[in-house]
């Protein structure tokens, strides 16, 4: 299966979950992430750092002014926000090609505006739920993403279901 849904029920299991999937992650890997202002987008990266081994001094926070964080940790974290990008054309201001072919994980928050960019990846989105839930829903963006999908979705299940976790 390269496709599952998850529901987290707190900020934490958010994390956790981005936890799992960042201890899996190597060079080169793309995170697609996408869900309303809100949804938890940054959080989930906050966890993926954890996984990558970013140092807990060093905050893991949304790049929405700066269009790009990086962080050292395991393996470089490359977190850019798309969200105040008009044209597809502006990520060659940042060097977004130079990053994606990087030693690094890039991960792209808003990763669904511009849809013509063909990554591939893993596809995350997030929607809003009843108070702090969070459906996830993940998915393979093209056939060398889906071992990684599952291996992250058996990585989740041997870690206890999301209601056991914090």
């Amino acid at each position: 299966m390269h496709h599952w849904i998850v529901e987290t029920r707190s900020p934490e299991q958010t994390r956790a979950l981005g936890e799992v999937l960042g201890r899996l992650l190597g060079p080169s890997t793309v995170v697609l992430l996408s869900g309303d202002l809100g949804a938890g987008k940054t959080c989930f990266t906050q966890g993926l750092g954890r996984g990558l081994e970013v140092p807990e001094g060093e905050p893991v926070v949304s790049p929405s002014y700066t269009l790009m964080n990086q962080y050292r940790g395991r393996i470089d974290l490359y977190h850019f926000d798309l969200y105040r990008l008009v044209h597809p054309e502006d990520l060659l201001d940042l060097g977004f090609d130079e990053y994606l072919c990087g030693d690094g994980v890039t991960v792209v928050e808003w990763g669904d505006r511009f849809p013509g960019l063909g990554l591939e990846g893993v596809r995350v989105h997030l929607e809003h739920g009843e108070g702090e839930l969070r459906r996830i829903s993940i998915s393979a963006e093209g056939e060398s993403s889906q071992p990684l999908v599952e291996a992250f979705r058996r990585q989740w299940a041997a870690e206890g279901e999301p209601h056991d976790r914090v």
